[in-house]
């Protein structure tokens, strides 16, 4: 019986997977289409928790649901 070296372990399998789950993330840069909902393209957004508050009460004064708040306030400051 001969002495041989262990095979290495390939790890490219697994490397890939992960990178491929990352870039098919919805909000990845490298995601082609991502979820797309209508003509709108949906995103992820970390807030504090205090302006999250202050989103969801305007949200309730008008009537309107958090993401219609949060789109008017781009909207407005992109184009004014």
């Amino acid at each position: 019986m001969a002495i041989t070296k262990p095979k290495k372990k390939d790890t490219t399998t697994a490397t890939q997977d992960v990178d491929d789950f990352i870039a098919g993330a919805p909000d990845s840069k490298t995601s082609v289409k991502g979820v797309r909902k209508g003509n709108k393209q949906q995103i992820s957004l970390t807030i504090t928790p205090d302006l999250l508050e202050k989103v969801d009460a305007l949200a309730s004064k008008m009537g309107q649901s958090r993401a219609a708040v949060i789109n008017m306030a781009i909207y407005q400051a992109v184009e004014d």
